[in-house]
């Protein structure tokens, strides 16, 4: 663990001791603890005629690796509404009616671990554009799913949807 926080109370340099059976950046003067916390996403499973809508992201990590319309929830920000937000910010698309599918938790991303909370939409509107953060847009059958995946959550989910849009191919 590397020591590079400041006391939130006090400003001084916080110290590693063991507390609560962990590694803990702790104050000397005043006592207050740093408990490093878990980034939040928010991420949409949008399908089209049985495709799966995926973005070529533009930037690191992951450059040129596909990903569904996603990012960080911000603090002060409901999940559901982040997702909401997301998609339009990232393809133009308005979300009208989504429900929550499942929380994923990461431990892949170069930036933190974290949960991504997925919904999946049923209904939307608007005419798909990117923004600068993708490269590309499209909508994919579960056999034509590109290999290279986003991280962070992005890859798990969408091998849950390609299963079961298989199974569905199959019934």
């Amino acid at each position: 663990m590397m020591n590079s926080h400041y006391c939130f109370q006090c400003g001084q340099v916080l110290e590693i001791k063991h507390l609560d059976q962990r590694e803990r950046e702790v104050c000397t003067v005043c006592g207050w603890v740093y408990y490093a916390q878990l980034k939040v996403g928010a991420a949409v499973v949008i399908e089209n005629d049985n495709k799966l809508l995926l973005l070529q992201r533009s930037y690191e990590p992951w450059k040129g690796s596909w990903m569904l319309p996603a990012g960080y929830v911000e603090a002060d920000e409901n999940p559901m509404d982040a997702a909401r937000r997301e998609v339009f910010e990232e393809t133009n698309l308005v979300v009208d009616d989504i429900e929550f599918f499942q929380v994923y938790y990461f431990s892949d991303d170069p930036r933190g671990n974290g949960v991504t909370f997925v919904y999946k939409a049923k209904s939307i509107s608007g005419e798909l554009r990117i923004n600068n953060e993708s490269s590309a847009a499209q909508y994919f059958a579960w056999k034509d799913v590109p290999s290279y995946l986003t991280k962070g959550g992005h890859d798990q989910v969408i091998a849950e949807w390609i299963l079961a849009a298989r199974q569905r191919d199959l019934q």
